[in-house]
């Protein structure tokens, strides 16, 4: 028997003082409002009444502090898995933006193709390692909910990708708010997304959403 149903929960505001792109760079973790965000999101899986069978997170610090209070709430030990990561990026460390362009110009060598991107890990191959995680937490639990910490982007392209939609997009238009919960079940061996919510959302007026790839 597989799980119930996958949590996509990203993970909650950053401190980031400098609204530098963090991408996997270590020493980025949650600001005193991602805590609460993140506290938020675990109270709202428990106020559900589901069974949560297992928790995976991706390995940074951002993510492994989010999912902390879920941990606390269920009594459960999340496990590490390197599919969920962030996507990696070549602005890495950067502000990016109109100022970023005039002081690197650079920078703009590395737009030439949006739909990849060229400037990032190709969506395809996020879409790809983001399923084959999913699907064997799916395959691998035996009933219950699972919950996983990861990342805007590569949570976007999950659903993208189980809409049938194209993958490329504009990233304002991201529906996957910090510490927003995305759910997914799979039907007849693809995923289909059952939910989405935002209970950080009571949070979010002044939260820094700035360094996300």
């Amino acid at each position: 028997m597989p799980a119930s149903r996958l949590h996509l929960v990203r993970h909650g505001e950053v401190f980031n003082p400098e609204g530098v792109l963090y991408e996997r760079i270590e020493g980025f973790g949650l600001s005193e409002r991602g805590h609460q965000m993140a506290k938020a999101a675990a109270d709202s899986l428990a106020s559900e009444g589901r069974q949560i069978s297992r928790l995976l997170a991706s390995p940074l610090q951002r993510t492994r502090e989010s999912i902390a209070p879920i941990e606390a709430q269920f009594g459960l030990q999340a496990n590490i898995d390197e599919r969920f990561i962030e996507p990696w990026n070549r602005f890495k460390g950067l502000r990016v933006g109109p100022r970023a362009i005039l002081k690197r110009p650079s920078i703009l060598l590395n737009l030439y193709n949006p739909r990849r991107p060229s400037w990032g890990e190709p969506y395809r191959e996020i879409v790809n390692r983001m399923n084959q995680g999913l699907m064997e937490a799916w395959d691998s639990t035996e009933g219950g909910d699972v919950v996983i910490v990861s990342h805007q982007l590569p949570i976007w392209m999950v659903y993208r990708s189980a809409q049938g939609l194209a993958l490329p997009h504009d990233p304002r238009d991201r529906r996957c708010s910090l510490s927003s919960i995305t759910s997914f079940e799979v039907v007849d061996g693809k995923l289909q997304e059952v939910g989405y919510r935002e209970p950080g959302i009571e949070f979010a007026k002044n939260a820094i959403d700035g360094g996300a790839v």
